[in-house]
């Protein structure tokens, strides 16, 4: 019998097709489930204090909104990095820079949060604030818009693929509501959407982070 010894590093195999546990969406199914923790404490929070507080709230009550408005966003940022990750709405260049620009939204739409509940009474009022409030609605819309191309796309599987739709027209359904409505009905439709839409999506995401690997990473 010859024995060969060679020195060269083994060649990766090509004809193996990757298990969820190897491919970048799946490496780390606990994080999922921390991102989905971080989301449903951020939306129950932020539901809590609109049932209290409603969304027009003054003073002290205002101040609370707007911080636990601000850990609801940080709770979507956990949402959105799981999106990024797993390449929840695509793979092509395009899907990935439109999760980035939500980002970019959100995050202008967190510094409003923090701000607005933090400065004193005085500068919570000026211009370039306002317009930062701006970036508060577009965030949400642009939520949704993700939440309809995730249901296109097909990646998250089960009820993970439907159920970011669902969380995500919390602006639709809460926008209009108070246009037409105002305060006493808009705030419960906004904390019950809340609690339906992102918190129980939080949960799903804590329960069944397997459900965000595609199929064809999965090895099926």
């Amino acid at each position: 019998m010859d024995t060969h010894i060679t020195r060269e590093a083994a060649k990766a195999r090509t004809d193996v097709t990757p298990s969820a546990a190897s491919t970048g969406g799946a490496a780390g199914l606990g994080s999922i489930r921390l991102a989905g923790a971080g989301l449903t404490i951020g939306a129950l929070a932020w539901a809590a204090s609109i049932f209290v507080y409603g969304t027009d709230a003054q003073g002290m009550g205002g101040r609370i909104h707007d911080l636990t408005g601000l850990a609801f966003q940080l709770g979507v940022f956990c949402l959105l990095r799981v999106q990024m990750r797993t390449r929840a709405v695509g793979t092509s260049r395009g899907a990935a820079i439109g999760l980035r620009v939500e980002a970019v939204l959100l995050a202008v739409a967190g510094v409003w949060s923090l701000l607005h509940g933090v400065l004193p009474d005085g500068l919570r009022d000026q211009v370039w604030l306002g317009l930062m409030d701006i970036f508060w609605p577009l965030s949400m819309f642009g939520m949704f818009a993700i939440g309809v191309k995730l249901a296109l796309a097909a990646r998250w599987r089960g009820m993970l693929r439907w159920w970011p739709l669902v969380a995500e027209t919390w602006a639709v359904a809460t926008v209009p509501t108070y246009l037409v409505f105002g305060d006493p009905l808009a705030n419960w439709v906004g904390g019950c959407h809340l609690v339906i839409g992102y918190a129980l999506l939080g949960l799903l995401l804590t329960r069944r982070p397997e459900l965000t690997v595609a199929d064809e990473e999965n090895g099926r």
